[in-house]
């Protein structure tokens, strides 16, 4: 499984390899208190977002991520982040998260395109054999939409992370198996409609 920078683009988003360069993009949409609400470590200010970004680029350095810069596809216009995660290779497995969005993107469909872009990379052109996601148990928004575009919810972790607040956050993992990934894509297709 070789996982190198690639674009992915789609009708309403593009997936472009994250920069250093897009960290100050980067905060001007993505400054705000909402988007962080739920993850362990909350990006307050543009000197946070180079620290996300460089955290980011190091783990891509490493072979444990793949990182990317969301735009809008029409205007190329920076909207938010996502990235293939906890990479593992010998068991053909990613993780897809680190996802947050500007609140104008929100409910725009771009969430919905950017998770068949990377789903379809995943599973045909990686050969992975799971995806899997996560987010914190008291993200019913996040949850929802990850079950609406088709994952299996797994079960939860308690106790599984200290949060940046000192909140410990209990963990819903979900995933998409191979198996289970033709009749995901259709859905997300008819979605897309």
């Amino acid at each position: 499984m070789t996982v190198e920078p690639v674009t992915l683009s789609g009708r309403v988003v593009r997936l472009e390899p994250l920069q250093l360069e897009h960290a100050a993009l980067l905060a001007d949409v993505g400054i705000d208190p909402e988007l962080w609400r739920w993850i362990p470590s909350a990006v307050t200010s543009a000197a946070e977002m180079v620290d996300y970004v460089k955290t980011a680029l190091d783990e891509q350095a490493r072979g444990v991520s793949l990182p990317f810069v969301i735009s809008d596809a029409t205007n190329g216009a920076v909207i938010g982040s996502t990235r293939f995660g906890n990479i593992d290779r010998a068991n053909k497995r990613v993780e897809i998260g680190w996802t947050w969005y500007t609140p104008s993107a929100q409910r725009t469909g771009a969430n919905t395109e950017a998770k068949r872009l990377l789903l379809t990379h995943a599973f045909e052109t990686l050969g992975t054999n799971r995806v899997e996601f996560k987010t914190d148990v008291l993200n019913m928004k996040s949850r929802t939409a990850i079950a609406r575009i088709g994952a299996q919810q797994e079960g939860i972790f308690r106790r599984h992370i200290i949060t940046s607040s000192g909140r410990v956050r209990d963990t819903v993992y979900f995933s998409i198996i191979r198996e289970e990934w033709p009749t995901v894509k259709q859905r997300l297709l008819e979605m897309a409609v």
